[in-house]
């Protein structure tokens, strides 16, 4: 690593930990917010039981987010905007999966 590069990456490093130790301020900060989960479901109309069947999470999950006790994480946090972002997308897979349901279940039980 050429010297000039490596003194920009130590003074970064020693601003960070004086940003890290209240001494000095970011240059800028990003605030995440979480997915308004109880006015995605209501935006479909659904109850919070036919929400949970179409999210695949249990129904406790789905109050423990509307209740702010836990908070969505990883696929299902992607899945949240998708279905925020995209309803007719989420509408179409939800079909879909229903429809191969009912044909691997036709299978089984002829």
């Amino acid at each position: 690593m050429n010297e000039k590069l490596f003194d920009e990456l130590l003074q970064s490093v020693r601003e960070g930990g004086e940003i890290l130790r209240g001494k000095a301020a970011p240059s800028r900060a990003f605030k995440v917010t979480g997915a308004d989960v109880k006015r995605i479901r209501a935006s479909y109309q659904l109850s919070q039981d036919e929400f949970a069947a179409v999210m695949g999470i249990s129904l406790g999950t789905l109050r423990n987010w509307e209740q702010g006790r836990r908070v969505p994480e990883g696929s299902a946090r992607i899945l949240l905007r998708v279905a925020e972002k995209h309803p007719d997308a989420l509408v179409d897979v939800v079909q879909a999966i229903s429809r191969d349901d009912y044909a691997v279940a036709a299978k089984r039980h002829p």
